[in-house]
């Protein structure tokens, strides 16, 4: 079969299975009549009937509900549904199993991730003072950091993708929605699971979870983890780690602690290690606007130091750098090295070796989830949690494929960060229901202290032509020239003398040898105070009247000590013997956000329902910034209609919802890579937030299942955004005004699943086949660039041979499951900042335009296929 043939045939199959199918349990309600002491982590008992679709439970309203009942618009995806897709993280989500969330990496890293709903995607909250607008919740406690997002999960049960502003009940940062963990609880009951894999690119798992019998009214549970993978892009550089590593362990205690009747105490520890590399970044494209290549010619005396000037031809003119607006001075750029190459296909071995070791991502935290029944009617809560990160980055991602060449010159961007997280978390909660009223009462404060130092040294060295390189010292300032140690022989890392200034501000760097271009930190302090109703009227239990509001005190300030190294940037005034200080902020918004919503039981099995809500994402601070100029938050309203419905005898069941997001003071990121050489950061990049304007985000989302005969499940799911970004002028170079886009929201995105079951030998022993796709429009992966990246068709399968009894409890599991079955690659994430030239302006008036840097297009694929083997037993 010829490779047009292959693709057609993948095309065909995968149209098949869109078209029959799309994603995990999928949902949206309002709160039924189940006990308002029901524990959140351990729903009430499903209907597991054969023949129909069982019921899905949710605690979206802080209660535990019918999905179908439940009227917002929810995604379920159960530990069945991340067991078929082999989904170990949250990175393994990005391939779009849930329409309307859009996971990626932030920037190639795999130690910070881009989580988004709805159109509502940051693009750069990677930094000690700014958020996310989608909070991430761990059995009801958020994380504060998108640092440490990608760890290994644990025993998780559930995961609820709640799409919308979730302002009410989960606060500020859920303007476009909250993603909701549910752990699966201590038993009481002594069982356990074991699951052991392995796989191509020398991949291997493993995972334990015991249940131990209650004794003196507690229960316990331990959980134990380990993931693997080697690089699927191999480094060149001996000891070096390739790309798209990881290796990941932790372990997770759980204890619940039942002393008597209507009080049940929850205490958890967790603990993950999450060691990898980022996503490779190729050279997409070479001068793709065309532009005349110019040549490096010697133009020095004989004999003396040679003196590189880039000229037009060997013999000709200078010619490109920085052009002034009406100067006649030729336009070139400068020539690609000869061990660069374009490549569009996916690499196995990189071109130019680079030093490159794991990022190290450690999160740990304790909480204590207490709930009393006080009397029928009420039940009080109360949620404690300390949680911290601690992230080690090193990104050298892009080699030579983010920076031009020039003779002899330093390469390779090394991007290092060094970022500390602790947080405290305390939240009381009032719930329960008597004569028609159910309700939600709470308070809720949160407390957090960032700190982080970054640095981005030049890894690498060209020689004359480019033909050769050598590895410098990845820890040393970009004028140093150190002892540098062959391309071949691998990197040797040393510590030269340091001439550090930087001790009187800041004296933890006394002993460093690294060129900081930032150092800051930043703390937070919240307050909220929040309520939710629902009014079902006597004699119309059809019809279910919320109505809620939360008011939130959020204060935010930090300092940005230091800048391109120096910490002497900010003096107190222009008068002698001034003494230097920090960059300030501080931010404080007092703030309201309501919420309505009608739901009506058309029948027993549809309901409908209108809302109203709003949400916030807070403001802070960019440490990118030349002085930690502080912005504002974005707030939403949003507008939203969906239906339930339940037909076929429970065998179908079909959600649909429309929305309307007006976004005001929208944060978005303009950035410049100083050139100027009299800048106090000159060769840093340089990133300003302000609050651009207003946005718009419509769509529609649809979710179906179907099960015609009891083996047989068919999903599929759906979503449209539409929206409309506003234009602003760039608050650092200045200029006309530039069109803004949202990131990572395609206009059209599906997904579907077939699920099927042969009883096997009697007994519970089954043969379970999984099979699902998803797609997504190309889509915009920058904010201020109008480059697109590629469509993604993805299709994931599992076979197992399932619950093959093994004495009289034991239950024994063989499984082969692959991602990216077809092998498909597309650009996930691409940018053509350099490729065209940086205008400079004065006002609106253009001064320069600065072709020094132009190279090309670069970009991050999606991983390659994976497959493995998995054995896992019960007992």
């Amino acid at each position: 079969m010829n490779l047009s043939s292959r693709l057609r045939a993948q095309l065909l199959l995968g149209g098949a299975l869109l078209a029959m199918t799309a994603t995990p349990a999928l949902a949206q309600t309002a709160p039924a009549a189940t006990p308002a002491s029901a524990p959140e982590n351990q729903p009430a008992p499903q209907d597991t009937s054969s023949e129909g679709l069982a019921d899905i439970v949710v605690t979206a309203t802080k209660v535990t509900t019918n999905l179908q009942k439940t009227p917002i618009s929810i995604s379920v995806l159960n530990t069945e549904a991340l067991t078929d897709r082999h989904v170990q993280s949250l990175f393994n989500l990005a391939d779009g199993t849930v329409p309307s969330l859009r996971i990626a990496t932030f920037e190639a890293r795999q130690s910070a991730l881009t989580i988004g709903i709805r159109g509502i995607v940051p693009y750069d909250q990677n930094q000690t003072a700014r958020d996310g607008g989608v909070s991430v919740y761990v059995d009801s406690v958020a994380l504060g950091k998108t640092q440490g997002l990608n760890a290994a999960l644990f025993d998780v049960e559930r995961i609820e993708v709640l799409k919308g502003p979730q302002g009410t009940l989960f606060g500020r940062n859920t303007e476009g929605g909250a993603l909701s963990l549910v752990t699966r609880a201590p038993s009481g009951e002594f069982e356990g699971r074991i699951a052991g894999g392995l796989g191509n690119y020398g991949s291997r798992n493993g995972e334990i979870h015991v249940d131990l019998p209650k004794f003196m009214d507690f229960s316990f549970k331990l959980d134990g983890i380990y993931q693997h993978q080697d690089a699927t892009v191999k480094n060149p550089l001996a000891g070096s780690y390739g790309w798209n590593y990881y290796d990941r362990e932790g372990g997770r205690a759980a204890a619940r602690w039942e002393p008597f009747t209507g009080f049940i105490a929850d205490f958890a520890y967790d603990y993950a290690k999450d060691e990898n590399t980022p996503q490779y970044s190729p050279l997409l494209s070479y001068n793709p606007r065309g532009y005349a290549v110019g040549t490096y010619v010697n133009t020095a005396p004989a004999g003396a130091t040679p003196v590189y000037s880039l000229l037009t031809s060997p013999t000709g003119v200078p010619c490109g750098g920085t052009i002034a607006a009406g100067s006649t001075k030729p336009v070139c750029i400068a020539p690609l090295a000869p061990l660069v190459k374009v490549h569009t296909e996916r690499q196995k071995v990189a071109d130019i070796g680079v030093p490159q070791q794991p990022s190290v991502d450690i999160t740990h935290g304790f909480s204590a989830n207490l709930k009393y029944t006080a009397a029928p009617w009420l039940e009080l809560r109360a949620i404690t949690a300390w949680r911290g990160v601690s992230t080690d980055q090193w990104d050298n991602s892009g080699g030579a494929n983010r920076s031009t060449f020039a003779p002899n010159a330093n390469f390779s961007r090394y991007s290092l960060s060094y970022l500390r997280q602790h947080q405290f978390s305390q939240e009381f909660q009032a719930v329960g229901s008597s004569g028609g009223f159910s309700y939600v009462f709470g308070a809720y404060y949160f407390r957090e202290r960032a700190t982080e130092y970054a640095a981005t040294p030049l890894s690498n060295q060209f020689n004359a032509d480019g033909s050769a390189y050598t590895i410098r010292n990845p820890i040393i300032d970009s004028s140093a020239t150190g002892v540098i140690t062959s391309a071949n022989s691998g990197y040797q890392p040393y510590a030269p003398s340091c001439n550090n200034t930087l001790a009187p501000v800041a004296p933890q760097f006394t002993n460093s040898c690294q060129f900081i271009t930032r150092a800051s930190e930043a703390f937070d302090h919240n307050y909220s105070a929040f309520g939710n109703v629902t009014y079902t009227p006597q004699g119309a239990d059809w019809l279910h009247i919320t109505a809620g509001g939360r008011w939130t005190k959020d204060k935010r300030y930090g300092q940005l000590y230091v800048v391109n190294n120096r910490a002497d940037l900010n003096p107190l005034s222009a008068t002698p013997n001034s003494v230097a200080r920090p960059f300030t902020f501080s931010n404080s918004i007092s703030r309201f956000d309501p919420m309505i919503n009608v739901a009506v039981d058309a029948t027993d099995d549809i309901h409908l329902y209108a809302k109203y809500s709003t949400g916030f994402r807070a403001g802070g601070a960019n440490d990118r910034s030349r002085s930690f100029n502080a912005f504002g938050p974005e707030s939403v309203k949003s507008y939203e209609i969906g239906a339930k419905m339940n037909f076929w005898n429970h065998r179908a069941r079909l959600n649909l919802a429309g929305f309307i997001m007006d976004r005001s003071n929208t944060q978005f990121d303009f950035d410049l890579f100083d050139t100027n050489a009299t800048s106090p950061t000159n060769g840093a990049h340089i990133e300003q937030t302000q609050n651009a304007g207003k946005s718009k985000i419509r769509g529609i989302e649809a979710d179906f299942t179907l099960k015609p005969v009891p083996e047989l499940t068919l999903t599929a799911s759906y979503a449209y955004t539409y929206w409309k970004a506003p234009s602003a002028v760039n608050s650092i170079t200045g200029g006309l005004p530039q069109q803004l886009y949202i990131v990572y929201t395609p206009k059209n995105a599906a997904s579907g699943a077939i699920d099927y079951e042969i009883p096997v030998g009697g007994g519970d022993a089954k043969v379970r086949v999984h099979l699902d796709a998803a797609y997504a429009n190309s889509q915009y992966s920058f904010q201020l660039e109008p480059t697109k990246t590629d469509p993604s068709f993805i299709v994931n399968g599992r076979v197992a041979l399932a619950d093959l009894a093994v004495g009289t409890s034991n239950r024994v599991t063989f499984a082969f499951w692959v991602r990216n079955l077809f092998d498909r690659t597309y650009v996930y994430r691409r940018s053509s900042a350099n490729s065209s030239p940086v205008l400079n302006y004065n006002g609106a008036a253009l001064v320069s335009a600065n072709f020094g840097g132009i190279l090309g297009d670069y970009g991050n694929l999606n991983p390659p296929r994976t497959w493995g083997f998995e054995l896992s037993a019960k007992f």
